[in-house]
C-alpha cells in the first residue's frame, strides 16, 4: 500500500503491516517518509484512542495543513479495541491518496 499525493510517496509498506481503524489506514512509523510532515500543534483527544498528534503534509512546497496524524500513547484500552498496538502509526487524511 501506498499513501501518495500528486506522484510522491510518502509512505508504503505491505498491507499486512497497516491497521485499518474506523476506515483509515495507518501506516508503521518506519514505513512514512519523515521529511514531507511537520508536527502541527492542532490538539485533539479521541475519546477511545487517546491524544492525537496531528502531521502538515508539504509536498513540492505545499504545505496541506493536518492532512496526517498519529497516536504517540493510544490508550490501553484502544489496543483491546483495535487488537493491535499502534502507537506512531500514520494515517492520512483527503488530498494524500492511499491505494495499492
Amino acid at each position: 500500500m501506498k499513501a501518495h499525493i500528486n506522484g510522491t510517496v510518502i509512505a508504503e509498506a505491505a498491507q499486512e503491516d497497516l491497521v485499518k481503524i474506523e476506515g483509515n489506514w495507518y501506516f508503521p512509523p518506519s514505513s512514512v517518509k519523515s521529511e514531507f510532515l511537520q508536527k502541527s500543534p492542532t490538539p485533539y483527544t479521541c475519546p477511545w484512542k487517546g491524544e492525537c498528534q496531528y502531521f502538515s503534509v508539504v509536498v513540492d512546497g505545499q504545505s496541506l495543513q493536518d492532512r496526517a496524524w498519529s497516536y504517540p500513547n493510544p490508550y490501553p484500552t484502544a489496543f483491546e479495541r483495535v487488537g493491535t498496538d499502534f502507537s506512531d502509526y500514520v494515517a492520512f487524511w483527503k488530498e494524500v491518496q492511499v491505494s495499492e
